[in-house]
């Protein structure tokens, strides 16, 4: 057993097959899921787990050499904005129909519980050397 790090089997065996360039959907609980990428889904309850824990979590875990977001979120959800603005210095922000399209390319999705609007982000997996 794990003692550290993303103990969910689905999830931690999802992350150690991803690769240079791939894209791994971090997304609120109504976000349209694509047909395609695989789905690891950790919706429990409204607001649980959150965005903000999912996604400290994965960064822990992943290394990303980039992010793209809904430019919505800045008004609709100034602390998901805030969120990604901070950690990601670089976001690229697209309209939330143009996020849901390049979601559909995404190897991997993984569906928190938050229940804030247009708490998503779409990551592009890097390479630690």
């Amino acid at each position: 057993m794990k003692k550290a790090g993303i103990l969910n089997r689905h999830l931690s065996g999802a992350l150690a097959e991803l690769g240079h360039g791939d894209g791994v959907l971090v997304c609120d609980a109504g976000m349209p899921i694509p047909d395609g990428p695989r789905v690891v889904d950790l919706a429990f309850r409204a607001g649980v787990p959150s965005f903000a824990e999912v996604l400290e979590g994965l960064l822990a875990e992943l290394v990303v050499e980039g992010a793209t977001a809904a430019s919505e979120v800045r008004e609709a959800n100034p602390a998901a904005a805030e969120l990604l603005g901070g950690t990601f210095p670089d976001v690229q922000f697209v309209s939330h129909e143009r996020l849901k399209e390049l979601s559909a390319g995404a190897r991997l999705v993984v569906r928190t519980g938050e229940a804030r609007p247009y708490a998503n982000v779409l990551l592009r997996c890097g390479v630690f050397f």
